[in-house]
């Protein structure tokens, strides 16, 4: 975490969900007064590990300009942030015809128009770019544009070129009032790119169905007989065509199952995991089996898989900490290495042009 913070500077982040964005702004020195998402369960985790951000479980389509304005201190510089959903942006989506969602980003941009802050930044997938022809993520810059906005952005980010062990492709804009903003440049490179190994080598093992008492994070869910005989038969970098045929699945064994190779995977040590999603304590849901443990990656996994810290809270101890929603918490969230170099591009970029606000905290 940085020792430096930055006065007169006020961040809101939208979409905030359980705080991977939020998260990475506070370790670079900002101060974040709220995380508006509409899902109140992402009330405790954001509060808890964010001290001094306020959660507000609204729908960001339902939010006025002053409902936003609010949070701002005059004076400060306002730094508006998020990252809108992404699935209506997915390829599954997409081939389904489900859109429904894209007005989040339209209601993002209207935030934009109606509040005029003087930083905004955006993540999403690179896939918003072509969606619809292009159609979407144009309307998006051409209200930055038209309201006076110097426009950064690039759909080729890497999460390992950041210190995140996840093959994890996004776009990420950042506009600005002051001058054109640098994103940051990489930190990392192909060689020295954090693993598997470096981001959870070190836990105790445990076996699916199983919760480490000292732990409850690490958690991992149960396998059913056969799926698993299935891992049992996986290797790292492997795919279900290894398995003996009477492992298969129906589905796979038709002309249209033979392609999807990327599911009933284990994960590779010494390489970045896949990405991280909502579904990845299911070994039948992506290559999210466990290097040599016979299980699905528990809950600790994919969180420090998304370099949220170690100790990061997702649920209330005094009450539930089933699988699904947690694996929803830390699935949707933006990769916190990520977000610092968000908020660390941003950062810099008020030194460059408010370098009188700078102050050792």
């Amino acid at each position: 975490m940085t020792n430096k913070k930055v006065s007169k500077c006020t961040v809101v982040d939208l979409f905030a969900g359980v705080g991977g964005l939020t998260h990475g702004f506070v370790m670079e020195g900002f101060r974040v007064a709220a995380g508006i998402d509409a899902d109140i369960q992402c009330a405790y985790p954001y509060e808890y590990n964010n001290p001094g951000a306020r959660f507000v479980p609204m729908d960001v389509e339902d939010l006025t300009p002053n409902d936003v304005l609010a949070f701002y201190p005059e004076n400060d510089i306002k730094v508006l942030v998020g990252c809108a959903p992404c699935q209506p942006f997915s390829a599954y989506a997409r081939k389904q015809g489900k859109h429904e969602n894209w007005n989040l980003l339209y209601a993002f941009s209207a935030l934009i128009e109606a509040i005029q802050p003087d930083i905004v930044s955006m993540e999403n997938v690179p896939r918003l770019k072509s969606y619809v022809g292009g159609s979407i993520f144009r309307d998006f810059e051409d209200v930055l544009n038209r309201n006076d906005y110097y426009v950064t952005w690039d759909d080729s980010i890497y999460a390992p070129d950041y210190g995140v062990p996840q093959h994890r492709h996004r776009l990420i804009l950042i506009a600005s009032k002051f001058g054109k903003v640098e994103l940051l440049r990489r930190s990392h490179n192909p060689n020295r790119y954090r693993t598997v190994r470096d981001a959870i080598g070190n836990l105790e093992p445990i076996a699916a169905g199983e919760t480490r008492l000292n732990d409850p994070l690490h958690r991992a869910m149960n396998l059913s007989k056969v799926n698993l005989a299935r891992i049992r038969a996986s290797t790292p970098g492997g795919t279900w065509h290894d398995w003996p045929e009477e492992l298969r699945a129906a589905c796979h064994l038709k002309d249209t199952g033979k392609w999807y190779r990327n599911v009933y995977g284990r994960m590779s040590w010494d390489e970045p995991s896949p990405t991280i999603t909502t579904q990845c304590y299911g070994f039948g849901n992506g290559r999210f089996g466990h290097p040599e443990q016979d299980r699905a990656i528990s809950m600790q996994e994919a969180a420090l898989l998304q370099t949220f810290p170690k100790g990061y809270r997702f649920f209330d101890p005094e009450k539930s900490n089933a699988i699904t929603p947690v694996a929803r918490f830390i699935g949707n969230a933006v990769p916190v290495n990520l977000a610092r170099a968000i908020a660390k591009s941003i950062r810099l970029h008020i030194l460059e042009h408010r370098g009188w606000l700078w102050q050792k905290s």
